[in-house]
């Protein structure tokens, strides 16, 4: 969502996805409804929240730092927020681009009226696009590369809202799913290769959108199906739907890490239960990586569904050998390594009368730069267990993603600079495995993985982008020229 991806460290060590989405059309209380549904996208996005309504005729927005209920908790809040249409954004913050002008929906006045929009993903040309609209002119007041479309739609020269649109994002490259609000209804639209999720469902007479369909459930809502990739969704105030393949069809590249980790349980990704297919994952690890081991241990709480199914498959008994605290703050805001060290310790604790004396299995979603899964394995040892195995429900992560995910620079990606023995040597296990790129593929509900045409996005672990990624080509084509200026 911003121009800059330096990691930030919420739990220790994990990837996280940057924003979610959720609107609604038609209905009575939009405003309360888009609240309710962005708390249960909370975990896609700590850092801001804001909603944007329109009531016919006016539209109001209010935007804030913090979780949901700090901004919308209050009927007076809501009062704010009038009208039947309404959409809303939680968001992470990188360096360069906290603060309220980053906070979304972004909201700007076009010559064909109000124009909203929120979203969920990153362009991969924003930079090269962004210097182009201010050598023409333009004035930014944010960082985020969602202002772009703002500019491009502004100043297309297409008649209608919905062709300006079309032509604004036949420009970008990368990963988007939107929700734009105008006073003629809400547009709904997700990228051609559907990188990033969105799905649409109905409450009563009103139609709602969200990054997952958790927050339909937690509305009260029905859920429909997913926006297909490319499709373009126009919904009016009298309550018809036009669904729209402006972007031709293309072979779907949604990302696999939604299953992994990113998406709660409780929700459907890609037609599937992602806690089933964690659960899966978990079997397939098992079967692939087999440890002999006292108990299955879950690092809580994104490796539990995997080792559910690990446990089941190996017929190791499941426990919880580490429990979390859920009251403690964010360790990424730490100023330092120690202090955030000491964040994660507070976090978890080791279930001292279960895994002393035991050989340990612990299942993790992933391993990124390697210093979380350390200290928990350090943790496991003080606490006694005699053997300490580390299991990984994905493929070691390699590479950055470019397309809405927040990563660490490759250089700082243990599974970049290491093969697997250095990692386990280096985070001190006495075993080490990932499932493998295939496995997971299977675990998903796919055949395994065709490397001509993948069915998932998995850049992370392959290095195989669906897209061009123009602006990093440019910088280091700027880098490769700096240094040689340097030699000259």
């Amino acid at each position: 969502m911003n121009f800059t991806h330096p990691f930030r460290d919420e739990d220790g060590d994990k990837l996280r996805e940057e924003c979610g989405v959720f609107g609604a059309i038609g209905a009575e209380k939009a405003a309360a409804a888009t609240a309710l549904g962005l708390h249960a996208l909370q975990h896609r996005g700590q850092e801001a929240a804001g909603i944007t309504s329109f009531d016919g005729t006016t539209f109001f927005t209010r935007r804030g730092l913090g979780h949901v209920g700090e901004n919308f908790s209050s009927q007076g809040q809501l009062d704010e927020l009038p009208g039947h249409m309404a959409a809303g954004h939680v968001r992470y913050s990188t360096t360069g681009g906290a603060g309220l002008r980053n906070v979304q929906p972004l909201y700007a006045d076009l010559a064909s009226g109000g124009f909203a929009v929120a979203h969920n993903g990153n362009f991969s040309n924003a930079q090269t696009l962004r210097n182009e609209l201010v050598g023409r002119g333009a004035i930014f007041q944010s960082t985020s590369d969602t202002e772009v479309i703002i500019h491009l739609v502004a100043t297309s020269r297409y008649p209608t809202i919905v062709d300006r649109l079309t032509d604004a994002l036949r420009m970008v490259e990368g990963a988007y799913s939107l929700i734009v609000m105008t006073p003629e209804g809400m547009i709904a639209c997700r990228d051609p290769l559907g990188i990033r999720p969105l799905v649409m469902g109905r409450m009563g007479d009103a139609v709602l959108f969200a990054s997952e369909s958790v927050a339909f459930d937690v509305v009260g809502a029905e859920f429909i199906r997913q926006v297909e990739p490319g499709e373009m969704i126009k919904v009016g105030f009298d309550g018809k739907i036009d669904s729209l393949h402006p972007f031709g069809k293309h072979a779907s590249r949604p990302c696999i890490f939604e299953h992994v980790y990113f998406s709660r349980p409780d929700s459907i990704f890609d037609g599937r239960s992602v806690y089933a297919a964690r659960k899966a994952i978990g079997e397939q690890l098992a079967i692939e990586n087999p440890v002999e081991a006292d108990l299955v241990v879950p690092v809580p709480d994104s490796g539990v569904p995997a080792a559910i199914g690990f446990a089941q498959q190996s017929g190791i008994p499941f426990e919880l050998g580490i429990i979390r605290s859920h009251y403690v703050g964010r360790t990424f805001i730490q100023p330092n390594d120690g202090a955030r060290n000491s964040g994660v310790k507070r976090k978890h604790n080791a279930n001292r009368s279960l895994v002393e004396g035991k050989r340990i299995v612990l299942i993790d979603d992933s391993i990124v730069r390697g210093t979380t899964s350390l200290q928990i394995v350090e943790m496991m040892r003080d606490a006694g267990a005699s053997e300490v195995h580390f299991r990984v429900a994905s493929p070691p992560t390699a590479h950055s993603c470019f397309y809405g995910v927040d990563t660490p620079e490759r250089s700082k990606l243990l599974a970049a600079r290491m093969d697997v023995e250095p990692m386990r040597a280096f985070i001190k296990a006495d075993s080490l495995a990932f499932v493998s790129i295939d496995g997971l593929y299977r675990a998903v509900g796919h055949e395994a993985r065709k490397p001509a045409c993948p069915q998932f996005c998995d850049a992370c672990f392959t290095g195989d982008y669906p897209t061009s990624l123009t602006d990093l080509s440019r910088k280091q084509d700027d880098d490769a020229q700096l240094s040689f200026d340097k030699v000259a």
